[in-house]
């Protein structure tokens, strides 16, 4: 089934199942539901919809996945947002923080067409401003792992490669500080009990949540 014979509300869904169901996983109708902001009924009622159309293979209080058609309706949709994402900040200047909301909005009217030459005029890139993989032309994606920033030991350095993406609060309060793609960072102290960790970047030194080091991604 073509991507453009879906509406966007499934489009949607699939593309949070597949962020959600991760390398193997399944997700649960709880995740989907919060993620879509939906009551657990609408997501149930759904995921029914979506199994119907052979999109996901959902079973009872086991949760759903993706199956191959679904995995690569989700994967055209994560390419035109992200691919959007990049347009926006290197060609319009848009902040980090203010892509992900306008990539939301344009992603389902962008045509294969539009794609390729946006694709074209960015020189055919890899990752989002928030370095997350953009899927290529065939959808392949490259599924690497990173190290979340709270594995690293004092004294430590590495390279933020990837910063969560949904809140754009968290992707001011980021940029702020500097904990954007590319900047290299040290660890300097890990507080006990899951407490704050400070890290020192661009020649200053901040303290973060253990939360929100762990969805930085290093290398």
């Amino acid at each position: 089934m073509a991507r453009g014979e879906l509406s966007n509300a499934i489009q949607d869904y699939l593309k949070e199942i597949y962020k959600l169901q991760g390398n193997g996983g399944r997700a649960t109708t709880t995740q989907i539901a919060k993620a879509m902001r939906v009551a657990p009924s609408s997501a149930t009622a759904m995921l029914k919809k979506l199994a119907a159309l052979g999109l996901v293979e959902h079973a009872r209080y086991k949760g759903v996945v993706l199956t191959d058609a679904g995995e690569r309706v989700a994967l055209e949709v994560i390419r035109h947002h992200r691919l959007l994402e990049q347009y926006l900040a290197e060609t319009l200047g848009l902040s980090i923080d203010a892509v992900h909301a306008e990539a939301d909005r344009l992603e389902h009217a962008l045509s294969e067409e539009l794609e390729s030459q946006i694709d074209r005029s960015l020189g055919y890139p890899t990752h989002d401003p928030h370095g997350d993989p953009i899927p290529d032309v065939n959808l392949n994606l490259d599924r690497s792992e990173l190290r979340p920033l709270s594995d690293l030991t004092a004294g430590e350095k590495a390279t933020i490669r990837r910063i969560p993406d949904g809140d754009p609060g968290v992707l001011r309060y980021l940029s702020d500080l500097s904990l954007v793609p590319g900047k290299r960072v040290e660890m300097r102290l890990l507080a006990p009990f899951d407490g704050p960790v400070t890290i020192a970047v661009a020649g200053a030194e901040h303290a973060i949540s253990r939360e929100l080091a762990t969805q930085i991604g290093v290398a």
